[in-house]
């Protein structure tokens, strides 16, 4: 059955192109959602399966070139989760430090500060509005995917010397592997 007659996407196991470092679309303000349907089924199935592909944790629109207010998440071991349009209504007074990467800066990671809570407000891809009250992991993934909607990448959180320091290993890493490819 050709995709576009299939109600089922995930069936059909579509993988998106990951954008990475340097793309304009990571840093812009994404729009709301405001048609809910086949497309939007579609296209959160799809994310999801890049995103398991990949091996992450949470994706977000603009991660593979969609600038609309969109984030999934799944964490091993639980039911992959859908944000269109989400708000944090509440963070935490408490933060933690965590290590963190990115599908987006692939190969570096960093620690970066965040509140160890949050409230999200969201819909869902039928467009049916929850809120859900978040801790641990999952409060720090929805916070870096909330960012990516705002043009903010988790190097934005850090100072400047720790910022070049990421960026510095990024471009190392991405010489190599672009000598690696250059070889093939």
């Amino acid at each position: 059955m050709p995709v576009a007659n299939c109600n089922v996407c995930r069936y059909h196991q579509v993988m998106l192109d990951i954008y990475t470092l340097g793309d304009d679309v990571l840093r812009e303000e994404c729009k709301d959602i405001t048609e809910f349907g086949d497309a939007i089924r579609m296209l959160a199935d799809a994310m999801i399966d890049t995103l398991d592909e990949a091996d992450g944790v949470g994706l977000a629109g603009p991660q593979v070139g969609v600038s609309q207010n969109i984030f999934v998440v799944h964490i091993r071991g639980e039911k992959p989760l859908v944000f269109i349009n989400p708000v944090i209504t509440e963070t935490s007074i408490e933060t933690g430090v965590y290590e963190e990467g990115c599908l987006s800066i692939p190969g570096v990671y960093h620690d970066v500060t965040r509140p160890m809570a949050v409230t999200i407000q969201a819909q869902d891809v039928n467009g049916k509005h929850f809120t859900i009250k978040a801790d641990g992991l999952l409060a720090r993934v929805i916070q870096h995917e909330n960012d990516h909607l705002h043009g903010k990448l988790y190097i934005d959180h850090l100072d400047e010397r720790e910022r070049d320091k990421v960026l510095r290993s990024y471009e190392k890493k991405n010489k190599a592997r672009r000598r690696q490819k250059a070889r093939v």
